[in-house]
């Protein structure tokens, strides 16, 4: 995805707190996966409003950290081969 793309959870994933895992959640219908601290905040924000530039700068000004973009450009490009994103 280019840093201008919007990406938002692709159609059957959810993104969910889950007291029992003490973590955030992507469900989907064949299971789950555990997602980090980082990995669930980078996919809250991907709503298919904001682009990937936005994305980083939000997280940059909640966490007081620069230099995040290769980061989060990383994650989303896996969490888009995986199939959890698509792009509206």
């Amino acid at each position: 995805m280019s840093s201008s793309s919007h990406p938002q959870l692709a159609p059957g994933f959810r993104l969910q707190w889950e007291p029992a895992q003490n973590a955030h959640v992507l469900l989907y219908p064949e299971g789950m996966v555990r997602l980090n601290q980082s990995a669930a905040e980078i996919l809250k924000r991907c709503d298919g409003a904001r682009t990937i530039v936005e994305i980083v700068d939000d997280l940059e000004r909640a966490f007081n950290r620069s230099g995040l973009a290769p980061e989060v450009q990383s994650f989303i490009a896996i969490a888009s081969n995986n199939g959890w994103l698509r792009r509206p």
